[in-house]
């Protein structure tokens, strides 16, 4: 079976989250001129129905083209806002369940999930073993909390669970643009059957700066870029604090 590689972009939320800007529309106009072709989609669970997720999935569906496809997905959270995982290819299974549950229906309904910024509140630490087997990924760079350069824990998931690297965007507002794509490897048209089917099957590579994760010369560029995210936290929270209102 002959594969052609597709870009990604991966962990985009709009208007139909709680906290996007964007709709379907702007965003798969504004990520097709970007170069990608699918767009992994991830709204938040909070204030979804099943009833609003047919809704969503109908506005992605209207959202597409031939030239670039917009796939439904969803971020759950557990109830206390921990743990957060991307899903794909399953109805809604609810709002804030618990993460073994909820990862339990993902894998009956033929669906794929990925750990989204375990860096975000130590969440790495609190990771249970077990979820591993319904794991296709772990998100290792996430432009909103890890920032210019992945995350110095998420790496540490991989090996136990057997999972792919991911790198997403956590896209709400253009502040979280950033060269972080992930390329699947698709046989003919492009649409979201053949690209659940490659997600379950890992047919997918994490690429920062078009270069894969593993590239000498990525590797060697990660010190440089730890170093320009703390200098550039640094620099807003100076910013921030400037701008705070005086007592």
């Amino acid at each position: 079976m002959s594969l052609v590689e597709v870009l990604a972009t991966c962990h985009v939320h709009s208007e139909w989250s709680y906290d996007g800007r964007f709709s379907l529309k702007d965003l798969s106009e504004k990520f097709r001129r970007r170069g990608s072709r699918i767009l992994l989609m991830t709204e938040h669970d909070r204030g979804f129905t099943a009833r609003r997720f047919d809704e969503y999935r109908a506005a992605c569906a209207d959202a597409s083209s031939d030239k670039i496809l917009v796939v439904p997905g969803m971020e759950y959270s557990d109830r206390a806002n921990r743990v957060h995982v991307l899903v794909w290819g399953v109805p809604f299974l609810g709002e804030g369940l618990p993460t073994g549950e909820m990862l339990e229906a993902v894998q009956s309904a033929e669906g794929a999930a990925v750990v989204a910024h375990p860096s975000r509140k130590g969440v790495w630490q609190d990771f249970e073993r077990q979820w591993g087997e319904f794991l296709i990924g772990v998100e290792v760079w996430n432009r909103k909390y890890d920032g210019w350069a992945p995350s110095k824990n998420a790496s540490n998931l991989l090996k136990p669970t057997k999972s792919i690297p991911f790198v997403g965007l956590d896209f709400h507002t253009d502040r979280q643009l950033f060269p972080l794509s992930m390329v699947l490897d698709l046989p003919g048209r492009v649409t979201e059957d053949e690209v659940l089917k490659g997600l379950r099957a890992g047919r997918l590579s994490a690429r920062a700066f078009g270069f894969p994760l593993d590239h000498n010369l990525l590797r060697k560029t990660v010190p440089v870029l730890g170093i320009a995210e703390r200098g550039r936290r640094k620099v807003a929270s100076l910013i921030k604090r400037a701008n705070a209102p005086t007592r």
